[in-house]
């Protein structure tokens, strides 16, 4: 809960190793919270450590603490961080560690004090931050927000453009983006272009998807698309292929499978019946037996349920801007007293409860003791659920193989910080898809 920026200075770094493997996060969440009070190791440290609440976190604190309270100079404060370095030697450590000792003992430091001392400039060695690339990293954090929060729609585009990128699978973003408001259009031969762009729908921006996110589309017919309906629209799904000839029947059907033909003339067709005309168009004239057979009427295919249209969104596409997956079990899940994400904060910290969803992210942290955490998306938002490590190995092939999970355990609900601390896993047996999860990074 940022109030100023350097908090968010703050937040970059504590959550790295080095702070915890130290244990320096819990103190220093407890002091900002106003549950323990601010304290110092040595009345000496306070200029340098008062910024961070008496808890040291960042690589330029540990040296400036050891030219204080060790009498370190300026040379043996840069030949300290040259040791703390990536190729660092245990032995130059053990070296420092003494010189270390020497000069806090020669000032009248308590043993306690100095090992203190020792363990946080020890766990620094290996995981050293510099305050400044924290600073950084917290600049583009809050320009990130600022942009989202109020220009929510190039915000999305952009990210949606610039992919591979960052944390989380386009398919979470779009379905963040529409939680908080912002509308999507489909893939269109007559509207879309590459990337994905911004248009006006009455006195709100929208996204439309581009031709960038149908798998298999080459840029170059894409181009040939958008410079031809510019010239002329198109007529036909057989005007369609006269004029962009180069266009493979792989492209066309996953322009169909899409929806991104339902639009192509003045015929609005389903996706079924969108296949059905690119498979006759793609045929010499002389095959076929009657002229009728290209009219959108001659198909005799059924209308994809909506079951059907998540599918074939994400096997053309990788996303939906359709429902979320988990909206079509929510009574499902109801019934079986599955809480959705967006409900969560309104449980008391301590009450059992289960939560389900598709599972966007794994991650089991050096540093965590072998804990699994993971992120859970359904309709309303996303959930994070602890998974011990007892029970990772008892039920390690579903939780790393299952991409629909749900999850039961004790909810810990701690100053609005959610999770649920796992005491039992099942895989959700749904014929739904989903996009690929952020696993082990």
């Amino acid at each position: 809960r940022p109030k100023h920026f350097y908090d968010i200075v703050v937040q970059v770094a504590i959550i790295r190793p080095g702070p915890i493997v130290g244990k320096m996060l819990h103190p220093y969440l407890r002091r900002r919270q106003g549950l323990e009070p601010v304290t110092y190791p040595h009345p000496a440290l306070k200029p340098v450590l008062e910024r961070t609440l008496g808890v040291p976190l960042f690589q330029e604190q540990l040296l400036r603490m050891a030219m204080i309270v060790a009498n370190f100079t300026g040379g043996e404060a840069e030949e300290l961080r040259r040791a703390m370095g990536f190729k660092r030697s245990e032995k130059r450590m053990k070296e420092i560690e003494g010189k270390l000792r020497e000069g806090m003992t020669n000032n009248g430091i308590s043993i306690e004090i100095q090992d203190m001392i020792v363990r946080s400039i020890g766990s620094f060695a290996a995981y050293g931050f510099p305050e400044s690339h924290a600073a950084s990293f917290a600049l583009l954090a809050y320009a990130s927000a600022f942009l989202k929060s109020h220009y929510l729609a190039a915000f999305t585009a952009a990210i949606l453009n610039n992919q591979p990128m960052g944390f989380y699978h386009p398919a979470t973003l779009v379905k963040d983006a529409q939680r908080h408001g912002l509308h999507f259009k489909p893939i269109d031969v007559t509207q879309s272009v590459w990337d994905c762009t911004i248009e006006q729908q009455q006195d709100k921006k929208c996204v439309r998807l581009g031709f960038n996110y149908l798998k298999g589309m080459r840029r170059e017919i894409a181009a040939k698309i958008v410079e031809e309906r510019t010239r002329e629209p198109f007529t036909s799904m057989r005007n369609l292929v006269r004029r962009v000839p180069v266009i493979r029947k792989q492209e066309l059907n996953v322009l169909a499978e899409a929806g991104a033909l339902n639009f192509l003339d003045d015929q609005v067709r389903h996706r079924r019946h969108a296949l059905w005309d690119a498979e006759l168009a793609l045929r010499p004239a002389g095959d076929l037996l009657e002229p009728v057979a290209l009219d959108r009427e001659a198909s005799p295919l059924a209308a994809m349920d909506t079951q059907e249209r998540l599918l074939a969104d994400f096997q053309s596409t990788g996303l939906t801007i359709g429902m979320h997956p988990m909206r079509m079990y929510r009574e499902q899940m109801n019934r079986r007293g599955v809480i959705s994400a967006n409900d969560l904060s309104l449980i008391p910290n301590g009450a059992l409860v289960r939560v389900a969803g598709s599972v966007i992210c794994r991650q089991r942290p050096g540093t965590a003791n072998g804990f699994v955490f993971l992120s859970l998306e359904d309709e309303t938002g996303i959930s994070n659920a602890i998974i011990l490590p007892d029970l990772f190995e008892t039920q390690r092939l579903t939780i790393v193989e299952e991409p629909f999970l749900l999850v039961e355990g004790i909810l810990q609900n701690q100053r609005g910080s959610v999770s649920v601390k796992a005491s039992r896993v099942e895989g959700l047996r749904v014929d739904l898809a989903s996009a690929a999860s952020h696993d082990f990074h």
